[in-house]
């Protein structure tokens, strides 16, 4: 709780921020993983991908864990999921446990206000970066789509 206190502190820019869109330049912004550590996201991602809805969440885990633990970094790339349709009761008890099963690191969305992402109903939103600015905004719905996507 204190370190969602913290963000929220620091980084307000998370808060304040709209939408990204195409051409966008990413700024610096923080969030919490499953085990409530803090990572930044800044300029030298190259691929962010998000999901709002469980099935998502599991579409993409199901395309992670047929990969190495290092996909993700070797490919410069985050995955964030936005739990914040989740009862906190819920997220506490089952979901974050559920979450720290997972061999990659999950970035987590608790605070409706930080919407910075787009989204489109059961889709996966995956944003492609080069040089710190959106170049590309895909909406996903499979496994293979995602599976084209890196390849």
């Amino acid at each position: 709780m204190i370190k969602k206190l913290i963000l929220s502190l620091l980084f307000p820019a998370i808060i304040l921020a709209s939408n990204l869109k195409i051409n966008d330049k990413i700024s610096n912004f923080s969030l919490t993983d499953q085990f409530d550590k803090i990572h930044t996201i800044n300029s030298g991602v190259s691929t962010i991908i998000v999901t709002f809805q469980k099935d998502t969440l599991e579409m993409i885990n199901d395309f992670l864990s047929s990969k190495s633990e290092h996909f993700l970094e070797d490919k410069h790339a985050v995955f964030i999921s936005n739990i914040t349709s989740s009862p906190t009761i819920i997220t506490r008890m089952f979901t974050i446990p559920h979450l720290r099963d997972y061999k990659y690191t999950i970035l987590l969305i608790y605070d409706e206000n930080s919407m910075k992402f787009l989204k489109e109903e059961n889709k996966a939103t995956i944003y492609s970066v080069f040089n710190g600015q959106v170049n590309d905004i895909q909406y996903i719905s499979s496994k293979d789509e995602l599976e084209k996507f890196f390849h």
